[in-house]
């Protein structure tokens, strides 16, 4: 190998260079791989070698690109929904907002598909630029703003596992109590999610395009099983709140829902930027809207409906054991083959929180060179070890965790959607301020944006959740005003409006200033 070739350099656009040639890190030499990672070299070419993605965020250029998984961008995400995870969002409606069947199911439907829009437009940037989603606010937020926006994608990937490692190990301890500990519940859980992530992309696309069929089935059968129990439409008529304090109710319970759809905004164009460039946007907006909306809708429903059951058997076991109880109790009367569904239906929260690994792994290489320089499949471990021992920690506050989890993800989901949305369409459209993305500059701190606008525009962002918000342990002002006794929460609405109106004039100035 010649000199020039010996001082290796890691192209941060398509891989490694070796001899003057750009070679995709998956087929770099065993000894180009050796020079970058030094004393560790020799085990990780194995390990690639053996199938382990070695691709973490950089981009990945338009002749690397793969026409399979189209139709990933649909049964993906019904996957990730079509889970138990998604069925206790459902019961928040009636077991917090003391809704009935009837106003749950539209607030539902309704915020459900604002909150699909979104993701699907982010979902669209993914072939576009080759880029993973958190690289990909690098252009409106800048460097600092994406690392910034890395942060909060951490706290949230690692919020969604926990909820999910912790339902699922409810489930699992509840099929013979006794006899399996929660701990360990949740111990089997995490480690089922890691194994794909750990090998990657390929894999994971692999699990998420079948693991959605066995589940629905099932899903089908609680929907059977609770008919037969008896759905109540008017169970919750007596408790349901009415005039201002219902219109809280249906605000409160609308945010927890947009933010269990726009909580897979910010790892959106994570699974699809492998795709073609000019891969149809419309067809990967749609795909992915109908990925998310019916399944979750469907599921979610199925968690408001299974509430009304008025067999007090039933709203005991949701007392004794949460969701994973009341999904037990629906079970029940198949004896031991309702057993072995519930064991199934425990185990697909993995497909539900691999996508939570993988990502949570891409966006901690997200936060700056030197953490990119740590292997992707390192992240996903820790990640892994993270969200484990949080969800040991909480294992019995399972209920009040997701709810206010999911209040709090809705906000800064909010603002981030709308940034990026306005920087594509009014600052990157053709004939706009830019024109475009120049994609080569995704790791040049100097060629981005500085980032003042995107960061000042978030921070606008949350002063309107902060002002509008109603949690448990404060209500806003704004939020106070607009429902009753408890206030309505506000929180992601606000948010999108603030950052909405500051980001255009802010962003122009920016650009006027510097350029770029």
């Amino acid at each position: 190998m010649s000199t020039q070739a010996s001082d290796l350099s890691h192209d941060k656009e398509k891989g490694i260079v070796v001899d003057e040639t750009t070679l995709p890190i998956e087929a770099a030499p065993e000894e180009a791989i050796v020079r970058r990672y030094g004393r560790f070299g020799p085990f990780l070419a194995k390990l690639f070698a053996s199938g382990v993605e070695a691709r973490g965020v950089e981009r990945v250029p338009e002749d690397q690109r793969e026409t399979k998984n189209m139709w990933n961008n649909l049964l993906m995400w019904w996957s990730v929904n079509t889970v138990l995870t998604t069925i206790p969002i459902g019961t928040l409606g009636q077991a917090f907002y003391t809704l009935t069947l009837p106003h749950a199911i539209a607030t539902i439907l309704c915020f459900g598909a604002l909150g699909g829009v979104a993701t699907a437009f982010i979902s669209t940037l993914g072939p576009k630029t080759g880029l993973r989603t958190m690289i990909i606010t690098r252009f409106s937020s800048g460097y600092i703003g994406g690392t910034i926006y890395s942060i909060l994608n951490i706290l949230t990937q690692l919020g969604f596992s926990v909820t999910a490692v912790i339902l699922g190990g409810q489930t699992l301890a509840s099929i013979n109590p006794g006899t399996l500990p929660l701990v360990v519940g949740i111990i089997i859980i995490g480690i089922l999610s890691v194994i794909p992530c750990f090998v990657g992309y390929h894999l994971v696309h692999y699990y998420e395009r079948y693991a959605w069929i066995v589940i629905f089935i099932i899903i089908m059968f609680l929907w059977g099983l609770g008919g037969h129990a008896g759905f109540d439409i008017n169970a919750q008529k007596p408790l349901e709140d009415t005039g201002r304090a219902l219109s809280a109710d249906i605000l409160s319970f609308g945010g927890i829902v947009f933010g269990s759809f726009t909580g897979w905004a910010p790892v959106a164009a994570d699974y699809n930027c492998r795709l073609p460039a000019n891969t149809s946007s419309m067809k990967v907006f749609l795909l992915t809207f109908f990925g998310l909306w019916i399944p979750i809708c469907f599921v979610e429903i199925l968690g408001a409906a299974l509430m009304t059951i008025s067999d007090p058997a039933y709203t005991q076991a949701y007392a004794d054991g949460s969701t994973g109880g009341l999904v037990a109790q629906v079970l029940a009367p198949w004896g031991g083959g309702g057993k072995f569904l519930l064991v199934l239906l425990g185990l697909s929260v993995v497909a539900n929180n691999i996508p939570n690994s993988y990502s949570a792994g891409l966006s901690m290489q997200s936060l700056g060179r030197p953490f990119a320089l740590i292997p992707r499949f390192a992240w996903t471990f820790l990640a892994f070890v993270i969200y484990t021992v949080a969800g040991v920690a909480g294992r019995e506050h399972f209920s009040e965790i997701l709810s206010n989890f999911l209040s709090i993800l809705s906000y800064w989901t909010a603002f981030f959607i709308v940034i990026v949305a306005e920087e594509h369409f009014i600052f990157r459209r053709k004939g706009g301020p830019l024109g475009g993305y120049n994609l080569d500059d995704w790791d040049k701190p100097s060629r981005l944006p500085i980032g003042f606008a995107g960061i000042l525009a978030g921070c606008f962002g949350v002063a309107g959740a902060v002002v509008g918000m109603s949690e448990v342990w404060y209500t806003g002002p704004l939020g106070q005003k607009a429902g009753a006794e408890f206030g309505a929460d506000l929180g992601f609405e606000l948010a999108a409006a603030f950052a909405g109106v500051v980001y255009p004039p802010l962003r122009w100035l920016e650009i006027r200033l510097t350029g770029r």
